[in-house]
């Protein structure tokens, strides 16, 4: 069984914009299934296409079954248009630090102004540094998961608080 297991943080926007970073990628996504207990996911990039299954999360909120496969573009592009209903779009840099990659998202569209990091980890007791521009740590909280950014944007959260 495909088991991922990430911890998110939120990212502190001016110590990002000061950072030397690598190209992004642009990714567009959408949702076939989601709800409390699993999601299935198409995504597109300029090169890639993947279709990704993904179980609940555990009690910690850090680890689930998830299984990802490499499909088609044209048949990722025509999922996205005609089997799912909501998505996210981003782009997505990979910056390495220490024994690991950190995988930040910097939402545009709906979700314009967050930005989010993931670090995927071998065990749940991995030990890692965390770099000057992470933030506070949202592995817990729903809102973050791409999955509920698609059926509640970032720029409405505001509104929802006035």
């Amino acid at each position: 069984m495909g088991i991922e297991i990430e911890r998110k943080f939120l990212v502190d926007h001016n110590a990002w914009q000061a950072l030397n970073k690598p190209a992004g990628v642009q990714y567009k996504q959408g949702y076939i299934l989601s709800d409390d207990t699993r999601t299935v996911r198409v995504r597109v990039t300029e090169h890639h296409g993947y279709i990704t299954l993904k179980g609940p999360s555990g009690a910690n909120r850090m680890s689930r079954a998830e299984y990802e496969y490499e499909i088609p573009i044209p048949e990722a592009e025509e999922i996205l248009k005609g089997f799912t209903t909501n998505g996210t779009q981003k782009t997505r840099y990979r910056i390495p630090a220490g024994d690991f990659t950190w995988e930040v998202d910097v939402f545009s569209g709906d979700n314009e102004g967050l930005i989010v990091a993931e670090i995927e980890l071998k065990s749940e007791q991995d030990v890692f540094e965390k770099p000057a521009w992470i933030a506070e740590e949202v592995t817990d909280d729903d809102r973050y998961a791409n999955s509920s950014l698609a059926l509640h944007p970032f720029k409405y959260w505001a509104k929802q608080n006035d």
